[in-house]
């Protein structure tokens, strides 16, 4: 604006011309000034211009009249809204140089876009869809101002070319780039079809309501031109801040053309077109710049703009059209089909590619897949003695057959960091393999099985895993296509040099040695390329599963030219043939975790990998106390099931080396050891030791407690039978309240001998109705009641009343025990306390089926009765070794100390994004079993916060869960091997996701 106007002089325009009154408040904008007007009746937009020639704005005025009457109803549009004169257009002052107009419309209700989050795939898809829905409403509009001369129409966007002087030498080589792509394009562009389009759907003119795309508004921007240029503009900003902007642009692409047909010489232009929209709004914007230095508004949209500029670049042109392509349901290369045919018709056998082997008659595949049990455990990858003794093994398995497979393989030791890639949801990982690997001895020579010219020739001495590599283009009816080999031997570099002819048959290559290929076994990778992308030396051999589609497009399945026969290939099972199987053939009440369930098929310390090689974070899962597969337990595992796995009643020294070890860890008071399979079976006996000792049945347990999916568990777990299904409390159960000092009955630090007085109110009605109290039982941590720590004195006064009434206490550590809290090995000693009989589950085991009760002395002899108590499989020596071996991981990598470190850290940093986010009102738990509990201002719970939260991690690649009464706490209970690395990975999704609108719930204006 040349001149600031107040908002009382807005205020007063209004009530003089429309006879509106109302609170006025300022919005951005970039010309004009922009005000909402929320009136007694309802809200307006209003927009003050300083302008020279009234005309400007009649075309707007008869566009804004043609949507009116044209609307669809699924897109919310401003309607132009008269003065108390009838018109639209109001004069409120004029001076020498410029007229001062007001327009009001009615207000569009919503978000901006550029205000939400977070911008979903399904989100930009729907962005796309009403994007179409605008262009069919406008599609009808014709009007004589609509083809005017204006910078911001992409057809008239060469005038840029006279202003590359105002930026240096890098930044002109990018804006030339995309300008020598639109006037090499430009007579194609031409042709295309054309309407009026919004022509300015940036994303301060989009809006959100109810967490759709809702509607458009400021089109004082539109025009005649392409239609594809809306896309285009569409795109350009949608883009922005996205690290994969490629497949952002593919959901919006595929919204708009599931509603409206995009053609496919539109897709041909669309990837320099986004380019020329951002090279123009970075010209414009220095433009302005220089015009006015202040303007921070340009500055911010600049250099976003110019990050995305130099990310698009990066893309090949070809890679984004077919990737439009696919968006769009079409093939992703347009002659995919020819190929195919074109090298069947090429049939020949690898006996031709390795004639040395001409005594192989067909294939047996190789499984490396992410739960190939060839490749072991993850720890086994490098170890590559070992691999190579597992494919020589193989090969004298099937010794007249080539040992072959790979092609779109998903392989879990490609998750990896060098592999991994910033996706819009998190990490993504190359791990779908493009080509065949085909297992060989060392210097197999390799033939041409077509004949073709050497146009990729590199020795990748820098990469030691791939080895050199060669690349052959051949030629067929429809183009050229490419054979790629690699894992070579360095003699290769020798042999040929770039530009050779290569005939039919002619020797090409030969296979390297493990030492030449980073230690691998030796084998040929062999990959058929459509288009190179120009990546004429380092065309990758793997991809993002993301990416899967357009690849297998770009890299057809190389048996398409063998006709060899393969045998032993293993099928995949899809997650909706999973889920169909469970919801016919398991039990009803076996759920599922998220909306989308997880196919996970690999653990690797603190992941989890799904079907496609994709890693998880996985911070709720303390069943892998020490790992998800710990390398040492399983081999202990691995090792003793092969000599001898039977019952307890044979003499083992591995059930002894056991006991001892536990008990090392334990105050002498708990010196007795009964090994059992699962957490609930140690609370089941438990709970016998407690009656067989006291004579009696009655149990005190806390309200929200579980303990177990047993009958006898069952009965004393509040969680369970106060909840969906549950019956409530049998008469031999007593409820107490929970002891939570945060949200419970009372609050604050000193309410331990509070809670306490409800045991000891229950222990005094027992004994006057002369019922016998048998056991109190709590977690040291409260864990289904979310994370809550038992305050101080609170198991101290308990305890004493609970045996001065002749009863037991017992202490569930199924979960938190075994130095998951860090400052002490078991969690009750950090209350100063010893129970009678300590319950362990889930993390001796570290996910094998194995769980201890420990009592006192006086207890175990009371409870041998004369009744015998067998386990058959409790105390096996597998069971015992692995136990032995999950106490040595906790003692030698002093998981401990690093649960205490790591959860002081991540307590720490979760406090503060407790300051940052007022939804956290909560942060608790001690070690690496820590909870954040979510609520309004008034403490009331936010379930619905707590799971959409839980779900977005999920999607950014991190697994947490909720849990408490109410679900609306987040548990953080990951393996003890979680370092300060995952640490902050875990916080950066967080604070990414506590920033998104439905977490921040926050109301907002247009």
């Amino acid at each position: 604006m040349k001149h600031t106007i107040s908002n009382a002089q807005v205020a007063d325009w209004l009530m003089r011309h429309y006879g509106i009154e109302g609170d006025l408040k300022a919005l951005v904008g970039d010309v004009d000034m922009n005000f909402q007007c929320q009136s007694s009746r309802q809200s307006y937009a209003v927009k003050i211009s300083q302008i020279t020639d009234i005309n400007d704005f009649e075309f707007e005025a008869a566009l804004l009249r043609h949507t009116t009457q044209h609307n669809d109803e699924h897109v919310q549009l401003p309607e132009p809204i008269n003065n108390l004169d009838k018109q639209w257009l109001t004069v409120c002052q004029k001076t020498e140089d410029s007229i001062t107009v007001m327009r009001v419309l009615t207000w569009v209700a919503g978000v901006l876009w550029s205000e939400y989050l977070p911008h979903t795939a399904e989100k930009l898809s729907h962005l796309g869809q009403q994007a179409a829905r605008l262009d069919h409403v406008l599609s009808g509009f014709k009007h004589p101002a609509a083809s005017r001369e204006f910078v911001w129409d992409l057809t008239q966007c060469l005038w840029v070319k006279e202003h590359l002087h105002r930026f240096d030498s890098t930044q002109q080589t990018t804006l030339k780039y995309f300008i020598d792509l639109f006037t090499a394009n430009q007579h194609d562009f031409l042709q295309l079809r054309q309407q009026v389009i919004h022509n300015d759907l940036n994303d301060n003119n989009l809006l959100v309501n109810q967490n759709q795309v809702s509607g458009f508004i400021d089109f004082g921007d539109a025009i005649e031109t392409q239609l594809i240029n809306e896309v285009a503009i569409l795109c350009a900003y949608a883009l922005m801040h996205k690290p994969d902007p490629l497949l952002a642009a593919a959901a919006v692409i595929k919204g708009y053309h599931d509603t409206s047909a995009l053609h496919d010489t539109e897709l041909k232009q669309l990837y320099h077109l986004i380019g020329m929209r951002l090279v123009v709004s970075v010209t414009q914007s220095t433009l302005a710049r220089a015009e006015n230095p202040d303007n921070g508004y340009k500055s911010f949209s600049e250099k976003s703009a110019w990050a995305l500029l130099n990310l698009w670049q990066q893309i090949p042109t070809q890679l984004a059209y077919f990737t439009f392509r696919d968006a769009c349901g079409m093939t992703p290369h347009p002659d995919e089909t020819h190929l195919a045919k074109h090298l069947k018709s090429q049939s020949t056998s690898l006996r031709e590619l390795l004639p040395e082997h001409a005594d192989k008659q067909s294939i047996h595949t190789i499984d490396l897949s992410v739960s190939s049990t060839l490749l072991g455990a993850a720890a086994d990858y490098e170890n590559h003695a070992e691999q190579l003794f597992k494919m020589h093994q193989q090969q004298s398995h099937h010794p007249n057959q080539f040992l072959a497979g790979g092609y779109l393989e998903a392989r879990s030791f490609y998750a990896s960091d060098a592999f991994s890639f910033e996706g819009n949801s998190g990490k993504e990982y190359r791990t779908m393999h493009l080509g065949l690997d085909i297992w060989l001895p060392a210097q197999t020579a390799i033939h041409a099985p077509l004949a073709g010219r050497i146009v990729g020739f590199k020795d990748n001495d820098f990469k030691r895993d791939y080895g050199p590599t060669i690349i052959l283009q051949h030629s067929f009816p429809d183009g050229v296509f490419y054979t790629l080999y690699g894992h070579l031997s360095r003699q290769t570099l020798t042999a040929h040099q770039l530009g050779d002819h290569i005939e039919q048959g002619q020797l090409l290559a030969w296979v390297g040695e493990p030492s030449e290929n980073g230690g691998w076994s030796p084998h040929l990778h062999f990959q058929i390329i459509h288009d190179l992308l120009n990546k004429q030396h380092d065309f990758p051999g793997a991809c993002r599963p993301q990416e899967m589609a357009v690849m297998r497009s770009l890299c057809p399945d190389p048996m398409l030219l063998f006709s060899d026969t393969v045998s032993g290939s293993k099928p995949t099972t899809d997650n909706q043939t999973l889920i169909d199987f469970r919801h016919q053939h398991l039990g009803k009440s076996l759920s599922l975790s998220y909306s989308e369930p997880l196919q996970i098929l690999r653990g690797d310390d603190v992941y989890l990998i799904d079907q496609y090689g994709q890693k998880y974070l996985d911070t709720c899962n303390n069943v892998a106390h020490v790992g998800h597969e710990n390398l040492n337990v399983v081999k202990a595992g691995q090792l003793q099931m092969a000599v001898l796995n039977t019952n307890s009643r044979y003499l083992h020294p591995a059930i002894n080396q056991f006991a001892a070890n536990l008990l090392a860890t334990l105050p002498e008071e708990l010196s007795v050891v009964h090994m059992v399979n699962s957490g609930s079976e140690a609370n089941e006996l438990a709970l016998r030791m407690a009656k067989a000792y006291s004579g009696g049945e009655h149990v005190i347990a806390l309200e929200s407690g579980y303990h177990g999916n047993s009958l006898a568990t069952i009965d004393i777990s509040s969680y369970k039978f106060d909840g969906k299904g549950g019956q409530g409390a049998p008469n031999t159960t007593h409820i107490v309240p929970l002891p939570d000092g945060f949200r419970g009955l009372h609050r604050g630090r000193n309410t331990g001998n509070t809670y306490a007085a409800y045991v000891i109110e229950h222990i005094q009605k027992l004994t006057q109705q002369g019922r016998q109290l048998s056991a109190f039982i709590a977690e040291s941590i409260v864990s289904c009641g979310g994370q809550i720590e038992l305050p101080d004195g609170y198991l101290k006064t308990v305890y004493q009343a609970v045996r001065q009434a002749g009863a037991l206490c017992i202490a569930d550590e199924v979960q938190v025990g075994c130095g998951r809290v860090g400052s002490h090995f078991w969690a009750f000693e950090t209350h100063d306390v010893v129970p009678d009989i300590l319950t362990i589950g889930k993390p001796i085991g570290n996910g094998h089926p194995l769980a201890v009760v420990v009592c006192s002395r006086e207890v175990a002899d009371r409870f041998a009765n004369g009744m015998e108590y067998f386990n058959t499989f409790g105390g096996n020596p597998v069971s015992a070794t692995i136990g032995t071996a999950v106490l040595n991981e906790i003692k030698r990598n002093k998981l401990q100390q690093n649960a205490l470190q790591i959860g002081d850290y991540l307590k720490q940093q979760l406090t503060q994004l407790m300051a940052s986010f007022n939804i956290i009102k909560d942060v608790r738990g001690q070690g690496l079993f820590l909870g954040f509990e979510l609520c309004d201002n008034e403490l009331n719970p936010l379930p619905e916060h707590a799971q959409y939260l839980a779900d977005r991690m999920r999607d950014f690649g991190v697994l947490i869960s909720t849990d408490g009464p109410d679900h609306n706490v987040i548990k953080i209970k990951p393996p003890l091997t979680f370092k300060q690395q995952h640490a902050d990975e875990l916080l950066l999704r967080l604070s990414t996701i506590l920033r998104e609108y439905p977490m921040q719930m926050r109301s907002q204006s247009q």
